[in-house]
């Protein structure tokens, strides 16, 4: 059963990354495979499904979809280019940081799906060309979700799987670091395109003539809309104390700002359209393809040989995940690398590891990180390519690389140091 366990494994994972067939469908049928063969029984799938980062997605995608009718993040992006006088090049650095923030406290997913329109609004008016400006959002929007459990869905899974993990220890312990990347990465990223930040002052004049108040379309929903995100923040945040899961506070944001908002039949099935539901169905069947690989003992047995490499050594095995999870997150999905690496990871703790903290970090670290290094590293990057490719403009995968692969691989450095200073000295 191992080895079959293991064969439609490495297929689905093929399948996934040729892109040929979307990775929900591959996920979901690597699932069915494992149920339809005897591997797992579907008690034994249930049992494997993390309905705790599943709450959580949809809580947020909920709360998001609502308050995106609001045009808080449309005015939010224009207020940037006022402040910024509409000079490119501040510009640059403002919308990378909005990106960062969002990407902190939503989703990375949600904020390019929300930032890039606006984006090409803004650069269409100054007459610069948006690469620059996609490239930064991709990149800030990875950094910028590694700072907190709730920004890219490694940290979700990681922090779902490992429950003395909570939001204020991921804030803690990965945004000083997130911080010192993004401040780094986006001075680099105005340096090396700063030939193409130039415009006309006469366009920088009528951007400036804008009213951003005029983006906002619904002020009472909008302060419904921030005293719940707010809510559900605090919610976050007092997790240690109330020990109330995340997802449930995530589901009661989500829905209690629907209710708020009339409840209607039209808001409802608006807002559930918006939720991404081939995502949510992605985790589902990659939970239960990766449970066909703990019920055969193929996990532990990964965890053993781990273990044996590294000599059960903590600083080995952190810098060790650290660095696969980068390389392997830039050239792969991180998510599905992710799903498999948790229980890997708790197989090494039951092996004897003793401190596994650094290794926990080391992993976000890298998965959320790694992410920028290719155009298909993470779910963020590909929405963003499409997008553009929409709008008659394309990223192609090799002008990516040439840019974000060697920040990724500069990001990675840095949380080396970061991780020995601070965790294994």
């Amino acid at each position: 059963m191992a080895t079959l366990a293991g064969i439609i494994f490495v297929f689905m994972y093929m399948v996934i990354v040729s892109e040929k067939i979307h990775r929900t469908v591959a996920a979901v049928l690597g699932a069915v495979a494992m149920l339809l063969l005897g591997i797992l029984s579907q008690e034994q799938a249930i049992h494997h499904v993390d309905f705790n980062t599943l709450g959580l997605l949809v809580g947020m995608m909920v709360l998001v979809g609502v308050t995106s009718h609001t045009g808080l993040f449309d005015y939010v992006a224009v207020k940037a280019a006022k402040v910024a006088k509409a000079e490119p090049r501040r510009l640059l650095i403002y919308l990378g940081l909005i990106t960062a923030v969002f990407s902190a406290f939503l989703d990375n997913v949600t904020t390019v799906l929300l930032m890039v329109p606006v984006t090409f609004s803004i650069t269409q008016k100054l007459h610069l060309k948006p690469i620059p400006f996609l490239l930064t959002q991709i990149i800030a929007s990875n950094i910028g979700g590694t700072a907190t459990l709730i920004g890219d869905p490694p940290n979700i899974m990681i922090g779902s799987a490992v429950k003395e993990l909570t939001f204020v220890a991921f804030i803690e312990n990965l945004a000083p670091i997130a911080f010192i990347n993004l401040a780094i990465v986006i001075f680099i990223m105005e340096v090396i395109y700063r030939k193409n930040l130039e415009t006309k002052p006469e366009l920088q004049a009528e951007m400036m003539q804008m009213d951003e108040k005029e983006s906002l379309k619904d002020m009472k929903l909008l302060y419904k809309a921030l005293f719940v995100l707010g809510l559900t923040i605090l919610g976050f945040f007092t997790h240690s104390l109330t020990h109330i899961e995340n997802s449930t506070i995530a589901l009661a944001g989500g829905f209690l700002l629907l209710l708020l908002a009339g409840g209607s039949h039209h808001l409802v099935e608006s807002t559930m359209k918006s939720v991404e539901w081939a995502t949510i169905f992605f985790f589902i069947g990659l939970f239960i393809a990766v449970g066909g690989l703990i019920e055969t003992g193929i996990i532990g047995s990964l965890a053993q040989q781990a273990v044996e490499l590294t000599g059960g050594d903590v600083t080995a095995t952190s810098l060790l995940v650290l660095w696969l999870s980068a390389i392997v997150s830039s050239v792969l999905d991180n998510i599905p690398f992710v799903a498999t690496m948790i229980p890997l990871i708790q197989g090494m703790g039951e092996m004897g590891v003793s401190n596994l903290e650094p290794i926990w970090w080391s992993l976000a670290l890298g998965a959320c990180l790694g992410g920028n290094g290719t155009l298909v590293g993470a779910s963020a990057n590909l929405i963003v390519a499409g997008l553009a490719a929409e709008r008659g403009v394309r990223i192609t995968f090799i002008n990516y690389l040439k840019v974000g692969f060697p920040i990724m691989i500069f990001t990675i450095v840095l949380s080396t140091v970061y991780v020995y200073l601070r965790y294994l000295i």
